[in-house]
């Protein structure tokens, strides 16, 4: 894997929290930065996935096809709705 320096200016507070993280975790600083990145683009990319799908979708289709599901089935036990 190709590694790249990056200097990175963080504000002093998220510096020390970060720093703290890190050493409760018991990883280094430069590998929580590494995941904590790795899992805000996953995240953005998911949201990007879905936004994508639903202007895809069939709202019409979608609401004839919910409006068939459980006519010949009456609700068993455990499918009833907590208050």
């Amino acid at each position: 894997m190709r590694k790249s320096n990056f200097a990175l200016r963080l504000q002093p507070s998220l510096l020390d929290e970060a720093r703290k993280l890190a050493e409760r975790e018991g990883v280094a600083l430069n590998q929580l930065i590494n995941v904590a990145v790795a899992e805000k683009l996953t995240a953005l990319r998911t949201e990007a996935y879905f936004e994508e799908r639903a202007r895809r979708g069939n709202i019409p289709k979608a609401l004839s096809i919910l409006k068939r599901v459980g006519r010949r089935e009456k609700p068993q036990p455990g499918d009833e709705i907590a208050d």
